[in-house]
């Protein structure tokens, strides 16, 4: 057990709660003109540092912050809501850019959509970690790099100089991605060399399927959305034709434990063989050649599906920085996942480890979405 220094992208999310109990398609929301009459609103922290972050001091891992807000009314709230667990001075605070926001839109049984301004995040560069803290903590996990100029303009050159000097420091590293906007700067970047560059830096590689698949296999990510139809592509997704090939590619780019997530259908783990892992370090023992899928839980009821896979990455870090086994930390993975989509915040979501640990072991069904 140590401390996990969580970095990268922050963001203030408003999300307004649908007053509809029924499922809503977006093609039901989003109409011009459409007058919808809401229930509530949550305002909450987002983008990794809250997403993960916060879900980790939940689960009660010692977590430190590191992300950029503004001096800003955004940036007030958002340090009031890291206040509640004691880290209101963890961020920093610039004077030149604004506090990034988003507005979440998600209707009940449907993925969220986000109205996003990065603010911030743009400017963030390794000057912003205090890598003091990083010397000794358990893993350093940072977020979201498509949503942060600095790390990709100059082809990713800062998030390889982050990276690098986290490794140099001899701290281990985890990366979850975010999607690529077309419309955005982002997708000028080669995201496949940015990629292929920075996972020879990277211990713990957590993305989405859909976000890696789109950077690495275009061919295979545009199959696979004209076969959903606009539904969740995780459900038309191969244990064997799709996930295996992918991580397989992502672990010969040089990363050592590939956490594929796969939405409502599950997790895959994925890791590369003795000789790489050893020079992980050894929170890494016992992790050598494994290939793992484990199916997501079934949630008590779906309010939204916002930060749910930061949450599921919180509860494998957890898990793996407490020394449980492989299948164990799958396990709270897909269980801090399901319990977030449960709730429309993190704070009412997530219950401590031990009830998680509890929830597991009292026979939670699973649901077997993906069947080969």
């Amino acid at each position: 057990m140590g401390k996990i220094i969580v970095a990268g992208h922050v963001c203030l999310d408003v999300t307004p709660v649908f007053a509809a109990d029924r499922p809503l398609p977006l093609n039901e929301v989003i109409v011009p003109g459409k007058l919808l009459q809401m229930r509530d609103v949550i305002i909450s922290g987002g983008g990794v540092v809250a997403n993960t972050g916060l879900a980790l001091k939940v689960l009660g891992a010692e977590t430190r912050f590191m992300g950029k807000i503004g001096r800003d009314e955004f940036g007030r709230i958002l340090s009031g809501i890291f206040a509640r667990f004691g880290a209101q001075n963890d961020l920093t605070v610039c004077d030149n850019s604004s506090t990034s926001f988003s507005v979440v839109v998600a209707p009940p049984g449907t993925d969220r959509v986000f109205l996003h301004n990065p603010g911030g995040n743009h400017t963030f560069c390794l000057e912003d970690i205090d890598l003091d803290a990083v010397r000794g903590a358990a893993v350093f996990h940072f977020g979201y790099p498509p949503l942060m100029r600095s790390m990709y303009e100059n082809g990713g050159r800062e998030l390889l100089r982050i990276f690098g000097a986290v490794k140099a420091a001899g701290t281990p590293t985890s990366l979850d991605m975010a999607y690529v906007d077309p419309d955005s700067d982002a997708a000028k970047a080669d995201w496949a060399d940015i990629v292929r560059r920075v996972l020879p830096l990277t211990d713990i590689f957590a993305p989405s399927f859909e976000e890696i698949c789109s950077m690495v296999d275009p061919e295979t990510y545009h199959r696979l959305l004209g076969k959903s139809h606009g539904e969740d592509i995780s459900r038309h997704l191969s244990l064997s034709r799709d996930l295996l090939p992918l991580a397989a590619k992502l672990l010969t780019m040089g990363a050592k434990i590939i956490l594929l997530k796969c939405g409502e259908a599950g997790i895959l783990l994925k890791t590369a063989g003795r000789g790489v892992l050893s020079q992980a370090g050894p929170l890494f023992d016992g992790w050598e050649d494994l290939e793992i899928f484990k199916p997501s839980y079934k949630p008590s009821r779906l309010l939204s599906a916002c930060g749910a896979g930061d949450a599921s990455i919180a509860g494998f870090l957890k898990g793996f920085t407490d020394g449980l086994p492989p299948h164990r930390c799958l396990a709270c993975a897909a269980a801090a996942g399901a319990c977030r989509v449960e709730a429309y915040d993190v704070f009412s979501g997530l219950p401590t480890f031990e009830r998680l640990i509890e929830r597991i072991d009292n026979g939670w069904e699973e649901q077997n979405i993906i069947k080969e």
